[in-house]
């Protein structure tokens, strides 16, 4: 067959990728090339006339230009089943936990986003138990979120809170770029906690192949794709998206692209939006919920991966100081959760928010000097309690026991009129016997 015609010529070798003379390939199609230890897959990633570069997924290490090289004539799919569960595969979709490869049912990876008429608009929570995001920034089902970070934060420890306490049917974990102390601590949390079984985990660790970082996200979403065409609510969480833009800058340094700004892809953009655009909430079937860490060089979220992402997804939270700082965050599709839940919900998250705005200020005040009255010292205690029993990620609490516990640090630094909040939800819900300082 045409597709599956050998060519016994490599052009050129540079790094994982090299070019061969081909004809009738087309773009992201796989190909084997045959070394002397034995086979390795390569897809194409660049077709100019009969020049056709491609990139090996095993590194190019061991192969020379006399290898054959043959193109399967289709492009990189996964197996899909419930047998996926519990499993751990690397960016080929190979098995790297000693257990069984799957070959059946396979499905296309990377396929495009879905058709906008399949979709419905994003209305219902999606709990995790931390009160800085159930309670202030609401997680949405079918909601594309990034979580901004720097390197040191405790990003990865936060998404394997948020696994083993999601409303979430599966967990589709995709890593990038990790070290192995990373992998190790995912695989042991989510044992421990009780939800590898129903996780599946793709990974790539900073000592594998470039190439197979690019492929985490594809796989990933591809998986999670055909979970929730089974009815399943699917939270697909991804880290980390700068890993992913930085393997993509390598690989197009190699085939000499013309750079973008800093050195990353023209087509960084798109890129990035064809995987996040990928959540979705399906108007007779399940949802696919993405949450995504983006690492900030320099705290600068101006940085073009940062930068470009916010343009795409529907808000962010922002870690710092091991916590997700309100002021940073924001979820723009809470509002369409928010009023079913509680109806005190959107007047204390409002309220709170408020007054730690004016805690910050207060601390401000006090670091440079100036005299604090009795206002100021209530507000000092606030900030130190809402930080303590809400901010603070080991806090595990429901929803609900989240507004009971705002509505008891409100009591315990102020009286009710000085909460500004309606009297009709004061009345209601402020604890008994308490009043403020």
């Amino acid at each position: 067959m045409k597709m599956n015609k050998i060519y016994n010529k490599i052009e050129s070798i540079v790094g994982n990728v090299i070019t061969v003379r081909a004809t009738g390939v087309k773009y992201n199609e796989l190909a084997q090339i045959q070394t002397r230890f034995g086979k390795s897959l390569a897809q194409v990633n660049k077709i100019e006339g009969d020049i056709v570069s491609l990139q090996i997924f095993a590194g190019g290490q061991g192969v020379s230009t006399g290898d054959e090289i043959r193109f399967l004539g289709s492009e990189m799919q996964m197996s899909f089943s419930e047998d996926l569960l519990g499993r751990i595969f690397n960016g080929s979709g190979q098995p790297v936990d000693n257990g069984p490869a799957l070959t059946d049912n396979l499905k296309p990876i990377g396929g495009p986003s879905v058709n906008p008429t399949n979709r419905i608009l994003a209305n219902r929570m999606m709990r995790t138990n931390i009160p800085m995001i159930d309670m202030f920034n609401t997680l949405v089902v079918s909601q594309k979120l990034p979580i901004f970070s720097i390197s040191g934060e405790p990003y990865n420890a936060l998404l394997a809170r948020i696994a083993m306490q999601a409303e979430a049917d599966v967990i589709v974990l995709g890593g990038m770029g990790l070290k192995y102390d990373d992998f190790l601590f995912f695989k042991d949390e989510l044992s421990r906690g009780g939800a590898l079984s129903k996780t599946v985990m793709f990974i790539h660790t900073a000592s594998d192949p470039t190439v197979e970082c690019m492929m985490i996200p594809d796989l990933s979403l591809a998986v999670a794709e055909q979970f929730a065409l089974q009815d399943k609510d699917v939270l697909v969480l991804l880290t980390d998206m700068t890993n992913f833009a930085d393997a993509m800058k390598e690989i197009a340094i190699t085939q000499e692209q013309v750079p973008s700004n800093r050195g990353y892809p023209g087509d960084l953009y798109s890129q990035l939006a064809a995987r996040y655009e990928k959540a979705v909430d399906f108007m007779n079937s399940g949802s696919i919920t993405v949450l995504a860490v983006t690492t900030m060089p320099g705290d600068d979220v101006t940085h073009p991966v940062p930068d470009n992402t916010g343009y795409i997804t529907e808000g962010q939270y922002y870690l710092k100081g091991g916590r997700i700082e309100p002021f940073g965050s924001l979820s723009r599709l809470k509002q369409n959760v928010n009023g079913k839940t509680r109806k005190d919900h959107r007047a204390l998250m409002d309220g709170m928010i408020r007054l730690y705005s004016s805690y910050k200020e207060t601390v401000e005040k006090k670091n440079m000097g100036f005299a604090m009255n009795r206002w100021d010292e209530k507000l000092l205690k606030y900030g130190v309690l809402f930080e303590k029993e809400l901010m603070d990620l080991s806090v595990n609490l429901s929803l609900e026991n989240a507004l009971d516990t705002g509505w008891k640090i409100l009591a315990a630094c102020f009286t009710k009129e000085e909460t500004g909040i309606k009297s009709d939800l004061t009345d209601e819900f402020w604890p008994e016997g308490q009043g403020g300082l």
